[in-house]
């Protein structure tokens, strides 16, 4: 009865033109060598009748605070120049994961450097449930095991939610995954909250002719083993889209360019800094989610 009640109220809420907002705790390790370091970010899972999308909150309301102050811009005009402000914070998190129903078509968008990748999932979790339960937050849960994307998997799932769906790429269980570990403990992802929601079609803001750096811009569809290749060649050569995206810019463009001081730099030294800080960023974020698929 307590089913039937909730997937009558989910009908209506698809036929409303809502979704169900699932917020997940995400707790993750991104460098293995330091494993007292542990991160965290909200992760949301948006799930209507046609599918599902996974991504950070913090990412989420940093793009929209981007485009929001673009659109306000262009709307007052400019001479030639646009301020775009991001709150970028080390850490954040630019993966999201995409969903459709019924055939559960899986894409996953991954970024490199300043550039987006969507990536088409040929494979699927496969799982084993078992006969233990317990109790997560207000959920009856059951457990499953699945060894996935290079890493092995137990997922806590609930009837009481009838979404066959969950965290990241995991979908396939009787139920909503409520809790998702590695058993590394290296990742952790906990259901604490949801709410109903309408979901804005907001589009990208566009400026013709410019060419928008890590903001509105159209994810590339590759293959698994272009992604790979385009990992390999950015461990080679951070700088290498950004060269590309800079010759690509209208004659007469103004690119100020300025050091984490506020001090006016030039193209290499600009060059040289994006490198730098790429090959940090590596050495420190080497505990991936999905390992399997940066080899």
């Amino acid at each position: 009865m307590k089913n039937n009640i909730l997937l009558f109220l989910l009908l209506s809420l698809f036929a409303n033109g809502q979704v169900n907002r699932f917020y997940y705790d995400y707790k993750y390790i991104s460098d293995s060598t330091n494993k007292a370091d542990v991160k965290s970010d909200v992760m949301l899972l948006d799930i209507d009748k046609n599918g599902s999308k996974y991504y950070s909150r913090e990412k989420f309301v940093s793009d929209s605070t981007a485009k929001a102050d673009i659109a306000k811009q262009m709307k007052g005009g400019f001479g030639g120049s646009i301020n775009i402000k991001k709150n970028i914070k080390p850490g954040m998190i630019f993966t999201s994961v995409t969903k459709t129903y019924p055939d559960y078509k899986v894409s996953l968008s991954e970024r490199i450097g300043t550039t987006t990748y969507k990536i088409t999932e040929d494979q699927k979790p496969e799982w084993k449930i078992l006969s233990e339960k317990q109790k997560i937050g207000e959920y009856n849960t059951q457990k499953a095991t699945a060894t996935y994307g290079g890493r092995e998997w137990i997922a806590w799932f609930s009837t009481d939610i009838p979404f066959q769906d969950g965290p990241y790429k995991f979908y396939g269980l009787p139920g909503l995954i409520v809790k998702l570990e590695d058993k590394t403990g290296s990742h952790i992802m906990t259901l604490v909250a949801n709410k109903k929601t309408t979901m804005s079609s907001e589009e990208d803001v566009q400026l013709p002719g410019v060419t928008m750096i890590g903001l509105g811009g159209k994810d590339i569809e590759v293959t698994k083993k272009q992604f790979k290749k385009a990992w390999k060649d950015y461990q080679t050569d951070p700088t290498k889209d950004m060269k590309q995206t800079m010759s690509t810019l209208p004659p007469g463009a103004v690119v100020r360019m300025k050091n984490q001081d506020g001090k006016d730099i030039d193209t290499n030294e600009m060059y040289k800094n994006i490198e730098k800080k790429a090959k940090e960023d590596m050495q420190k974020n080497n505990n991936r989610i999905e390992p399997d698929l940066y080899k």
